[in-house]
């Protein structure tokens, strides 16, 4: 039976003062922002990640809720729209466009929406932040950083909670299937502080990354690309384990001359929940959600793995050395994906994280729950949805600036099958088990998708 979650919607909607069941905390209040693909011209044939981007915003205020989405109306989004049909696709996942009469170089921004240096952006691993206005959810258009950026800009940049500089990184920087990594921070205002490259062993889909106050760690994991196969018609990706793990360590505004590689066996990392230094600087962890095997691509010919749950690992680094091997550390029985921490922690020793739940069993079920891991107690608690129920991202919301770490709100939509709606479910942040706080309904579904984030009103004076 096919995921109903996973469907795109073709209504662009403004709705104001959304029913509440429950109370709403009186302090919530700011704009929830997610992200996801929603094809215009679905095509069954088409890979999930390739649907066109479309925003999600939730607006917490003194007279209620109010909600609008809106494609993000990139170039290709434009050219498909005026064509009346789906256009080939570009981005490594099909045929080549030169290949194929499609469009290159025009990206879907469909991943990941969040605010730097004053503005709201949408973005997705192969091309540059794409810009919106963060009321209406217009779209503006690209945003380089007054010329300043190139190529491809990840999906997960990470914002320093202590300079609020912005890392980033691109791999397939120098061409589609390309070695080369690109890797930069920017300032507050949004201005380039410093760029490098370096080239990895192979062509990985790097989605995300881990930073530190003192180092980036960026995982080339055997995900691999490879041009000659795509255009002989094999999967643009494919999974090679043969070809190991190689893990890249720099110092923040270090020199890409200056990479240090970690090897480890196999295995494939979409996400990390954070990363921090320990002894002075002498040992490096980063806690991330691992799979044994890349889920949702195919081996190089053309098999599909089975489904296959991550869990979280802990990878732990010695950084005394030159190089050399990680150890790899489960933390407890948590499986499932999309996993958050509290921001003001990252890049530094913390308490608590949060993530889609897995059911695990003969009736697996992706994002059936949230699940609150606290690593100090080392215990975990766990919200299930009703069945077939699919949750979102989970988004932490602290209570206020000062506020002490978990303290505050967990924000996730759920998909309800009986209604095919969704609804917005309101946490506290650390008693899941409790059940919600509060619940925004919809009189519409909103698919599954991506990547989220919470802007907060400006405080008003006391």
């Amino acid at each position: 039976m096919p995921d109903l979650s996973l469907a795109p919607i073709d209504t662009e909607y403004d709705a104001a003062g959304l029913r509440v069941t429950g109370r709403l905390p009186e302090q919530l209040r700011g704009t929830l922002y997610r992200n996801g693909p929603n094809p215009q011209f679905p095509d069954a044939r088409e890979h999930w990640f390739l649907g066109d981007g479309m925003v999600h915003a939730f607006d917490f205020a003194d007279d209620g809720v109010s909600y609008r989405n809106r494609w993000v109306r990139t170039e290709r989004w434009r050219a498909e729209r005026q064509a009346g049909r789906r256009l080939a696709d570009a981005s490594g996942f099909g045929r080549p466009a030169q290949q194929s009469g499609g469009v290159a170089g025009q990206g879907k921004a469909n991943t990941h929406v969040l605010a730097h240096a004053g503005r709201l952006l949408a973005l997705e691993e192969a091309h540059l932040p794409f810009e919106l206005d963060a009321r209406a959810l217009e779209s503006i258009g690209p945003w380089n950083a007054g010329g300043a950026l190139q190529g491809p800009f990840t999906a997960h940049p990470k914002v320093d909670p202590e300079s609020a500089e912005m890392v980033f990184f691109g791999y397939a920087a120098d061409g589609p299937l390309s070695r080369g990594i690109v890797y930069g921070e920017l300032d507050a205002q949004g201005r380039l502080l410093h760029r490098t490259r370096f080239e990895a062993p192979y062509c990985s889909m790097v989605h995300d990354f881990a930073v530190t106050r003192n180092h980036v760690l960026l995982p080339v994991l055997p995900l691999q690309g490879d041009l000659d196969r795509a255009r002989a018609g094999g999967p643009a990706y494919a999974w090679r384990p043969e070809l190991g793990s190689h893990l890249a360590l720099l110092a923040r505004k270090g020199d890409g001359r200056g990479v240090r590689w970690f090897e480890g066996p196999p295995c494939y990392v979409f996400h990390v929940l954070n990363a921090w230094e320990e002894d002075a600087g002498r040992r490096l962890h980063a806690d991330v959600m691992r799979y044994d095997e890349a889920p949702l691509f195919p081996r190089p010919d053309g098999s599909i793995p089975a489904p296959v749950s991550a869990r979280l690992v802990r990878w732990s680094f010695d950084l005394d050395g030159d190089g050399g091997s990680l150890e790899q550390t489960p933390l407890g029985e948590v499986h499932g994906e999309f996993p958050r921490i509290d921001e003001r922690r990252a890049g530094l020793p913390y308490r608590h994280g949060w993530a889609c739940a897995d059911r695990l069993g003969a009736q697996r079920q992706a994002c059936a729950g949230l699940v609150h891991v606290d690593l100090r107690e080392q215990r975990q608690h766990t919200f299930w949805g009703g069945p077939g129920e699919r949750f979102s991202e989970p988004v932490f919301v602290a209570r206020a600036p000062d506020a002490p770490e978990g303290d505050g709100w967990l924000l996730a939509l759920v998909h309800r099958p009986p209604t095919h709606t969704s609804d917005l479910l309101v946490f506290d942040a650390t008693a899941l088990d409790r059940g919600p706080l509060a619940t925004v309904h919809l009189s519409h579904r909103v698919p599954a998708g991506f990547h989220g984030s919470w802007v907060g009103a400006p405080r008003r004076p006391s």
